[in-house]
């Protein structure tokens, strides 16, 4: 086979060609680090992902992609649940690279137009799970920083300047210190009660500045704001001493993330939706200092009464103006305290200041508060002592079958090494109750995965629907549930009772036999 790393040279002398070779690379076909990317020196490394597809019984494969792609769901839910203080009003300024470097094509169809569409999807999901939060975004372009849209908490203000931004072309150098003036001065008039954010999305190695920057940080930490990075190409130092200067409670490495690919990358952005950690604060306005997911001792900054109102939507028969931005409507929101009319909520009352939002918004900030407990994967041997539930209890999907030889399985995890001891036989029954209680990441062979509280079983798809949309069990939520748990676990006990009896029963008539036999 020919190779296809030599140049191809036409229309030269036998020495020349001589001259040209490409010298091959002797040890082993590993990548280089960055700054060893010479040709005759490197080489290139292979992942091997067809190895991990394997052959099922019925000669497809098609168990093998389902068990990667429920891998991959589960990988996503599986995070800290504690329930911690976190700064549920915040106000964040997301800052986008627009410049040449953006042009590359390394993430499909290209940086630009991919930070785009994430862009927008990351709008809707940020107000969806921080509803009474503001957001502004800026760009970085031929040197200047560029105002997209101003501090809003609409989602679709920001989503129209971010089609907008579809018909223009990357341009000229990012200007990392002209953004972040931008973004303070956007923040500057936040109360203090609500988080100062900005989420910086850097694509290019190189930043145009016109001053000294660390004076730029410097006054971004005197302000208590914090800075996360999403970086496109490689880490850039000066991106992190900005988030280690700005989060010093918190590793670098946390706020500050390389995109490997589309995915990633998207994972990355949205990961910039859940409310970060209230830390503790030596400021006596309240402020925080950092977010950080290492403060668990509960010192959170000091707690504050925060007045709001809640209006109800009216219906005029004739037009007027509304008081944000005199525009003619007949409908909208008039504020509880000066009567004013707004457009939508959440907002805050152009005339006196009063934060206006509805119920239903508060209360989808509350499970940043109290997250749902992540869901215990299933064994076959689990699975075989609740045949009662042949279907999820969420979408009533049927369960795999369980195996004949999950019922042995159980017997031998609770007998162990039996003896016929009645003592031993009621520790054994214990232990894998016990057992029960200890969660390894990873994916459910039964296709299984109980709550840990109403002991209900639940598909995949409805372990993602319930931590990633409704934040609420439906089997904690059912009456059902509740009615049935002390019948199960009755029936558990029972159950369990039964196996070891039948087991202590085999085993006793197996020494009859040999008695007769001998």
């Amino acid at each position: 086979m020919p190779d296809s790393d030599d140049e191809y040279i036409q229309d030269v002398s036998d020495d020349e060609v001589g001259a040209h070779q490409v010298s091959r690379a002797t040890g082993p076909s590993t990548r280089k680090g960055a700054g060893q990317g010479a040709r005759g020196n490197g080489g290139w490394e292979v992942t091997r992902t067809w190895e991990n597809v394997v052959e099922g019984e019925d000669g497809t494969i098609s168990g093998t992609v389902e068990g990667l792609l429920e891998a991959g769901k589960r990988k996503r839910l599986l995070k800290d649940t504690t329930p911690l203080q976190r700064g549920i009003i915040r106000h964040l300024v997301l800052i986008l690279d627009l410049s040449t470097a953006m042009a590359e094509k390394d993430l499909k169809p290209t940086r630009y137009l991919l930070t785009l569409r994430y862009a927008q999807e990351f709008v809707t999901e940020y107000f969806e799970q921080n509803p009474i939060s503001q957001l502004g975004i800026i760009g970085m372009r031929d040197g200047l920083a560029v105002r997209v849209s101003d501090m809003s908490g609409n989602p679709n203000d920001h989503t129209s300047c971010l089609k907008a931004l579809r018909e223009q072309e990357p341009k000229g150098h990012p200007s990392l210190q002209n953004a972040l003036d931008m973004a303070r001065a956007a923040l500057f008039h936040a109360p203090s009660h609500g988080t100062r954010e900005i989420l910086l999305i850097f694509g290019s190695l190189l930043s145009s500045d016109p001053g000294d920057i660390h004076t730029t940080i410097t006054a971004l930490a005197t302000s208590h704001i914090t800075a996360s990075v999403i970086g496109l190409a490689a880490q850039v130092a000066i991106c992190r001493t900005l988030v280690s200067r700005t989060n010093p409670a918190l590793n670098p490495d946390e706020a500050y993330g390389v995109a490997l690919n589309e995915q990633h990358y998207r994972d990355l952005f949205m990961k910039a939706t859940t409310p970060p950690v209230t830390a503790k604060s030596s400021d006596p306005s309240g402020r925080t200092n950092g977010n950080t997911d290492n403060d668990h001792d509960g010192g959170g900054s000091k707690s504050s009464l925060l007045m709001m109102g809640f209006p109800s939507r009216i219906v005029e028969s004739a037009k007027s103006l509304c008081a944000c931005h005199s525009r003619p409507s007949r409908g909208g929101y008039l504020c509880c305290r000066c009567s004013s009319k707004v457009c939508s909520l959440p907002s805050t009352c152009p005339a006196c200041g009063l934060t206006l939002i509805l119920s239903t918004h508060l209360a989808r900030s509350y499970h940043h508060l109290f997250p749902l407990r992540n869901w215990k994967e299933v064994s076959w041997a689990r699975a075989s002592t609740r045949r009662k539930q042949p279907g999820c209890f969420g979408c009533g999907t049927h369960f795999p079958d369980i195996p004949k030889e999950a019922k042995g399985k159980e017997v031998a995890a609770i007998m162990g090494k039996a003896d016929g001891n009645q003592e031993r036989e009621k520790d054994a029954s214990f232990a894998v109750m016990g057992r029960e209680g200890a969660t390894a990441a990873g994916v459910s062979e039964s296709g299984r995965y109980e709550c840990p509280v109403c002991r209900m079983f639940f598909c995949i798809d409805c372990d993602v629907f319930a931590h990633e949309v409704v934040h609420n069990c439906p089997g904690c939520q059912s009456r059902e549930a509740v009615l049935e748990v002390e019948e199960v676990q009755r029936g558990e006990l029972n159950g369990y009772q039964e196996l070891i009896n039948a087991q202590v029963g085999k085993g006793r008539d197996e020494d009859v036999v040999m008695e007769n036999g001998g």
